[in-house]
């Protein structure tokens, strides 16, 4: 189980700042989602997270500063999900899904690696492309390997951008209730950049509600989304409902004028 403490964080590209002095806390066993319009930081803040990019200010795990940490123990502790896989993969599934086992392999590959490998794929019922190429799968089925690659490193930080961007909506609803589940049962955490706000209030226990870099509010779903800081951080006029008891976002319009759809 692992703390998350990220302090006084600031990221510029250049003289572009795009962070600015964020201050988050996630507990053990939460599901945090990074909300807010294109532009805000989200991904920014995940790739800061996982090392990808140097931040200033400070990111502790369990109180271990990220930046003194060495590769092979951040590959042990997070699970990155990107958007997309930045390069082709010319390997079958099940081989790019043990890929995530490397963290964990010594010298060579367990039955233990192909068992939780399996596994994997079971679970994200995903065994019957086991033998197909990587390359040759839709964007949706991409999606779904990589997450199960950051899932068979069985980190304690899941880091996931976008995880249900390329998805139909029962794929999406399959993975949320996946990566819901999976904190619960494992006390693992989980930090996702996601725009679907109705995702997002069903299946995070928290929301941090991001615009121009930095922090525009913080808490519950139930806190945050309200009509008057969709309005204030997304520009649109929104009707907030309640259903499976929770916030329901309809978008009405923007304001700038014309009707929107909230994808």
């Amino acid at each position: 189980m692992v703390k998350i403490t990220i302090k006084d964080l600031t990221f510029s590209y250049g003289s572009n700042k795009i962070l600015d002095d964020l201050n988050v806390v996630l507990d053990d066993a939460e599901v945090l989602s990074l909300v807010g319009p294109n532009g805000s930081g989200k991904t920014t803040l995940i790739k800061c997270i996982d090392r990808i990019l140097k931040p200033e200010g400070s990111i502790l795990l369990d109180g271990k500063e990220v930046q003194s940490m060495k590769q092979q123990e951040i590959a042990r502790q997070m699970g990155y999900v990107p958007q997309s896989s930045s390069a082709p993969l010319a390997t079958t599934v099940f081989d790019t899904v043990l890929m995530g086992r490397r963290p964990r392999i010594s010298w060579r590959v367990s039955d233990k690696d192909i068992s939780k490998v399996a596994d994997t794929l079971e679970l994200l019922n995903l065994q019957e492309l086991a033998l197909r190429d990587f390359a040759q799968l839709s964007g949706g089925q991409k999606q779904k390997v990589l997450i199960a690659r950051a899932l068979a490193q069985e980190p304690s930080v899941l880091l996931l951008d976008e995880p249900t961007s390329n998805l139909d909506m029962k794929h999406q609803l399959e993975v949320m209730e996946t990566i819901s589940a999976l904190v619960k049962e494992r006390g693992i955490s989980a930090v996702m950049a996601i725009h679907d706000l109705n995702l997002a209030a069903r299946f995070s226990d928290k929301l941090v509600m991001l615009k121009r870099g930095v922090v525009y509010a913080a808490g519950s779903p139930d806190e945050l989304l309200s009509e008057k800081n969709i309005s204030d951080v997304y520009g649109v006029e929104a009707l907030v409902m309640r259903s499976l008891d929770k916030p329901c976002i309809i978008p009405l319009r923007s304001l700038n004028g014309g009707a929107v759809c909230m994808t």
